[in-house]
């Protein structure tokens, strides 16, 4: 076998939901197309890399300190909807319904995979709440057990603060990651959000 094919396959394989059979059938649709084509793409790849950073205030991706949604007028600056990943900022943006502003926190709660409170921006989040004193938060996770146990978890945090904590309805499929839920069921769990305490579930 060639290595250099081999060792292009290995890279993409490490891409999420990329198996091997799916990084064969890029490696070999890559080697197939224009050079000046695959170029670009790595070019734009490289400038992605280099040039977006992190939001000061939600984490989201960002071409400069304060991302587009943070710094606009025309958001409520006053609703803050939290998400796992930046990814599910893009999913909730598509279906154009939601007018807030974002917390990313990184991931979720999961003990067994080494996933505790310290490694995600949940201090950054409390630290953010007193500051800005928004009126809601929105827990805005998919269906996953470690989802669940996040959720109760700043419902916690914020158990003493005066502030509304609502999260996506029902209607989310069970273990499913926001970013894989379509736009309908999205939008009406958006609309549908329930309000979360702790200590009542």
């Amino acid at each position: 076998m060639i290595k250099v094919l081999e060792d292009l396959v290995d890279a993409l394989s490490t891409l999420p939901a990329i198996g091997k059979k799916s990084a064969w059938r890029l490696a070999v649709h890559l080697m197939e197309r224009p050079k000046d084509e695959v170029a670009s793409l790595a070019d734009a790849i490289l400038r992605a890399r280099e040039e977006l950073t992190r939001c000061k205030r939600c984490f989201s991706y960002s071409e400069k300190e304060i991302c587009p949604v943070c710094e606009s007028s025309s958001r409520d600056q006053r609703c803050i909807c939290v998400v796992e990943k930046a990814i599910d900022i893009f999913a909730i943006e598509k279906v154009g319904r939601y007018r807030g502003v974002y917390h990313v926190l990184g991931g979720v709660l999961s003990p067994l995979n080494g996933i505790t409170a310290d490694k995600l921006k949940l201090k950054e989040l409390k630290d953010r709440v007193i500051l800005e004193n928004p009126g809601e938060i929105i827990i805005g996770f998919g269906g996953s057990a470690d989802a669940e146990t996040t959720a109760l978890y700043i419902a916690r945090i914020f158990r003493d603060i005066d502030i509304k904590i609502t999260r996506l309805a029902r209607g989310m499929p069970a273990g499913m990651e926001l970013e894989y839920v379509d736009q309908l069921t999205l939008s009406q769990a958006l609309n549908e959000r329930t309000e979360i305490t702790y200590g009542n579930e």
